[in-house]
């Protein structure tokens, strides 16, 4: 803020910069931090439209760019010492026209699902969907993605390490899932309700789905988070035509075996979840259709 005072032009370059921890701990996915972010501009432009952010960048980026190694890499590095060393210029090209986009932390306990702004800078520790409607929040959040997203994304400990290239681009979504109302309805009620609910309690995504997991939670707030979870799934299932598996229950069923000998009083690893039959099922159907249409049928 002081250096947008002194000089407003500084709001081009400065933007907010947010990574999982505070996506996943924020009950409104609050940042704290800021960047600068020059893009592509030339060390001259930057210099006389911007001196006295180029003087922190040069005091605080460049000391480390000219230690590295004379690599190819290291030589790109040190030659743009200013800019960004790694940009992903089709993802930002995807999110220019948007006014928010959907994100997840690339590895969590929970696949949890928001919306953020579509003017920030991301940290690594970010998955990015370049899509602003309710009906791609519905899409993803919905069980049937996260049953693929486990099946094939590889784990941390006990968490969900999210891999787009396994668990997002091999995915078959339902036919005309971006434009599909019931999809928006069922994700709108969802996601309002969620918000809500993350800024009533001041509990952040992973504070709320501990509690959606856990099988001594009774709370009428959270059983009604599972009852919208539920419609959502029902909307995702009936996209697909597989309106035979409906109605579904979910269960606590545990992520993974353990000695109970040994666990102690330790929180069981419990997820309430489709059981294990319905779950296959469903895989097995989404795995079916993703080599149909690789076929091209």
């Amino acid at each position: 803020e002081r250096l947008i005072a002194a000089n407003p032009a500084c709001r081009e370059v400065i933007f907010p910069y947010i990574g999982g921890e505070e996506l996943n701990s924020h009950p409104a996915h609050a940042h704290h931090r800021y960047v600068i972010h020059f893009g592509e501009r030339t060390e001259a432009e930057c210099r006389a439209r911007w001196p006295e952010l180029m003087a922190i960048v040069e005091r605080k980026v460049k000391p480390e760019r000219m230690a590295l190694r004379n690599t190819a890499d290291g030589q790109r590095l040190k030659k743009t010492w200013w800019q960004f060393g790694r940009t992903r210029p089709a993802l930002n090209a995807a999110i220019a026209p948007l006014s928010q986009v959907l994100a997840l932390s690339r590895v969590s306990q929970h696949l949890a699902v928001t919306f953020l702004p579509a003017r920030m800078v991301y940290a690594e520790s970010l998955v990015i969907f370049p899509f602003e409607t309710y009906a791609a929040f519905c899409a993803l959040q919905a069980r049937p993605h996260e049953v693929w997203a486990r099946f094939f994304a590889s784990s941390l400990e006990d968490r969900l390490r999210y891999t787009p290239s396994d668990c997002f681009e091999t995915y078959p979504f339902p036919a005309g899932w971006e434009t599909d109302a019931a999809l928006e309805a069922a994700g709108k009620a969802y996601y309002e309700y969620r918000a809500g609910l993350m800024a009533q309690r001041n509990e952040g995504l992973t504070a709320l789905y501990n509690r959606f997991h856990d099988p001594d939670e009774d709370d009428p707030a959270i059983v009604r988070l599972r009852e919208l979870h539920a419609a959502m799934d029902a909307a995702v299932l009936k996209a697909y035509g597989w309106d035979d598996l409906l109605p579904l229950a979910c269960d606590f069923v545990l992520d993974y075996e353990i000695d109970e000998a040994t666990w102690g009083r330790r929180k069981k690893p419990y997820r309430y979840r489709w059981p294990d039959p319905v779950r296959d099922e469903i895989l097995a159907r989404l795995l079916e259709l993703n080599a149909r249409r690789a076929k091209g049928g």
